[in-house]
């Protein structure tokens, strides 16, 4: 039996119908208009997150600028302001060769590839005329990152001012989604300055290391366009090792080195060693080794090519040896992991020698990138 008045029932029971029409109404409410301009907040959010990337983004980009020029004016002491200059060397461009007849064209690409990198350590000549080899390398390594962030820089903000002037959600999207990617990669680049500036051995370098400890004491020979060979004997065995020369920040020409080599002894080579970084995926060590059949040389792909062409025209077999590291470790300062990685790689060296050739034969053993604060 109810103690409350019918009177007074009837009421409380019209309030609670009217409350449920009033939150059904607005959520209604917020449903059309949720219909008709959700996409258009949702974009604005994301518009105003993708400033804060880009403001960040200049500010490394802005960084890398500076670094180059002062590193410039420490090491030349150049009596006129090299900015102007550097300003223009970090707008340049790379026009790739048309591809629409591929016949020729890794020739045409490593002539474009070639003329690029003179005019780069030409470029540094005339602001350092000063400077050693080893300091125009390294010189031009740093304006090379700085033109990637750069570059970088302006294809982000490209999109986000496409976006912004279209109110396309779907670029807008598409940019939120790549941004984390490009910033990893951009603090990446930035951390690869200082390792540049001070000349020290980067993580893409571990292949040249590889090297370098096995030609340790033994006389080379210049064999290609900035690249070292030494005639190491292993395990009754006479290996070719070769690598960029150093220290300076070379990555020379492998491709044409393993070429030359293979002409010289007119294919008697019975194995082709070739040693670099690769990029780990995510959940993997720094420093890992794996193997691997193949050609590991990254890059435009004109020395990769090279030695595929060279290799299939004698039948050599190629083993690859590779270390893995993040895009970070692969351009900045070498870490503990990546160089204790190197013993590992040299016991692999001496089984695929033991296991794959017999006494007496040739090999090739190929150290891949940069040699920066790597000496022969």
């Amino acid at each position: 039996m109810s103690l409350l008045p019918s009177s007074v029932e009837q009421i409380v029971g019209q309030q609670g119908d009217l409350t449920g029409f009033l939150v059904q109404i607005t959520w209604l409410g917020f449903f059309v208009l949720y219909m008709f301009y959700g996409q258009r907040l949702q974009v604005k959010i994301m518009l105003r997150e993708i400033e804060g990337y880009l403001f960040r983004l200049k500010l490394i980009r802005d960084q890398g600028r500076s670094i180059a020029i002062s590193s410039i004016k420490e090491i030349g002491k150049p009596t006129d302001d090299p900015t102007v200059r550097v300003d223009r060397i970090l707008e340049h461009v790379d026009i790739p060769p048309v591809d629409l007849d591929p016949s020729g064209i890794i020739r045409r690409l490593e002539h474009i590839i070639d003329v690029r990198e003179f005019r780069f350590k030409d470029e540094v000549r005339l602001m350092v005329p000063g400077a050693d080899e080893t300091q125009i390398n390294n010189l031009a390594n740093v304006l090379e990152v700085a033109l990637d962030l750069n570059q970088i820089y302006k294809f982000v903000r490209h999109l986000y001012l496409m976006g912004k002037k279209t109110s396309s959600f779907y670029v807008i999207l598409q940019l939120q989604m790549i941004l984390p990617q490009v910033m990893k990669e951009s603090e990446a680049f930035a951390s690869a300055l200082r390792a540049s500036t001070l000349g020290q051995p980067i993580g893409d370098g571990v292949g040249a290391l590889v090297a370098a400890r096995l030609m340790y004491g033994r006389e080379e020979r210049m064999i290609s366009q900035d690249v070292v060979v030494g005639e190491v004997p292993i395990e009754g065995r006479m290996a070719y090792v070769l690598k960029a020369k150093g220290p300076g920040g070379n990555v020379g020409k492998p491709g044409e080195a393993v070429r030359q080599i293979l002409e010289e002894r007119e294919g008697k080579i019975e194995r082709i060693i070739v040693i670099d970084a690769a990029q780990k995926w995510e959940g993997e060590k720094a420093g890992e080794v794996i193997e691997g059949t193949g050609v590991a040389i990254g890059g435009p792909g004109v020395d990769k090519y090279k030695v595929e062409e060279i290799a299939t025209k004698y039948k050599v077999p190629i083993n690859a040896i590779l270390i893995k590291e993040s895009i970070a470790d692969i351009v900045s300062t070498m870490r503990k992991e990546v160089l204790n990685s190197v013993e590992d790689v040299l016991v692999r060296i001496r089984r695929i020698v033991l296991e794959t050739t017999k006494e007496g034969d040739h090999i090739i053993i190929a150290g891949i990138g940069n040699t920066m604060g790597i000496a022969q």
